[in-house]
């Protein structure tokens, strides 16, 4: 949904609440899981967060409470909103003199204890969204050397509007990956 303005927040509820009943917007849901289906850009982005217990445990609750899209271009609505599947959020983007609104889901919650111990969460996108696909956002935790790592995952096609635009799209993907990476590493440093 593109809007000239920053939406009100009744409009963002109107819109979250008539996507709260469609259906996800590519037919691959759950991949990110293992292995991003053919066809699609595959996106991995990874960065050191730190050591120890201590970084990790505050690294997931960076997660919990929505860390990853502290970011001045970026409002994520609504970042109350519960980590569980079944959850629909819209990302609200301002970029080129306009917003827009994109609605994504949670589809899985990962909660991996072994090694390494790993937790995030994986949402899926809904049919008002400017891409198909998947983005998964993990932390994990490798206990034999201590190391935190925060990753993001994602797999998407873009959809009409934003294939029009395809350069400037992926470069907003890009942007957004390299800024959530800022983004959790000073949540987690600022703790």
């Amino acid at each position: 949904m593109l809007c000239w303005s920053k939406p009100s927040e009744e409009t963002i509820n109107t819109f979250l609440c008539a996507q709260q009943k469609e259906n996800f917007s590519y037919p691959e849901v759950g991949s990110s899981r293992h292995q991003a289906p053919n066809g699609y850009n595959l996106d991995q982005n990874r960065i050191r967060l730190g050591e120890g217990a201590d970084t990790f445990e505050r690294a997931k609750s960076a997660i919990r409470t929505w860390k990853m899209f502290e970011m001045p271009w970026i409002q994520l609505c609504w970042p109350d909103k519960s980590i569980e599947p079944g959850s629909t959020v819209a990302v609200l983007v301002s970029h080129f003199g306009f917003w827009s609104m994109n609605a994504c889901r949670i589809v899985y919650v990962v909660e991996d204890h072994g090694s390494p111990e790993r937790y995030g969460l994986a949402y899926g996108t809904l049919p008002d969204h400017a891409e198909r696909g998947e983005e998964r956002f993990t932390v994990e935790f490798n206990r034999a050397d201590q190391t935190v790592w925060y990753d993001i995952y994602a797999f998407s096609r873009p959809r009409l509007l934003a294939r029009s635009a395809y350069p400037l799209s992926r470069a907003l993907q890009k942007r957004f990956a390299t800024d959530s990476l800022m983004a959790m590493q000073k949540a987690v440093q600022s703790r």
